[in-house]
């Protein structure tokens, strides 16, 4: 099982990307059974408010539904139970450590630190540009479903890997 909880500033643009777009991925390739998949906050400035409209219309566009989200804040148990914890930027990285001084840095990382390009993934919020912050995600979150199941005991059937392999070609 693979519990992997994205972590951006406010938990209204990249992170609940993230969230539902790994969570389309392994829902078609069929493996969402190896999966617990959330979003949080390093701040508490949006806790409660839905994903950010852009957003919200460039998911419902990829016939993703993320209406039900609402933005929240990590919390201490969330460090302890997620045995992924993925920021979008080293910003989240740094407003992480300041609220958790003592989280297992084993298990934290930057959501492109799966890709061959490691770095930040910019706020769409500041930069205006909702489509590259998707692209880099998407092709990100394809990245990590590879990783952690190269590094893991499961394994993806002959038919799930080809798709991966599709949808990593796709991306």
């Amino acid at each position: 099982m693979f519990k992997v909880l994205f972590v951006c500033h406010g938990n209204i643009c990249r992170s609940p990307m993230a969230e539902y777009v790994l969570r389309d991925y392994v829902n078609k390739l069929g493996i969402k059974d190896n999966f617990i998949i959330d979003s949080a906050a390093t701040s508490q400035e949006e806790i409660g408010n839905s994903v950010y409209p852009p957003v919200k219309k460039l998911l419902t566009s990829l016939n993703i539904d993320c209406h039900l989200k609402r933005a929240r804040q990590i919390n201490l148990g969330d460090t302890k139970s997620f045995d992924y914890i993925i920021a979008m930027e080293q910003y989240n990285l740094d407003n992480l450590y300041q609220l958790f001084p003592k989280i297992d840095k084993s298990k934290v990382y930057l959501l492109k630190d799966f890709t061959k390009e490691p770095g930040d993934i910019e706020d769409p919020w500041y930069t205006r540009d909702f489509e590259k912050a998707y692209r880099e995600i998407a092709s990100s979150c394809l990245e990590l479903i590879d990783s952690l199941y190269q590094d893991s005991l499961l394994e993806l059937t002959p038919q799930q890997a080809s798709k991966l392999k599709a949808l990593k070609q796709f991306n």
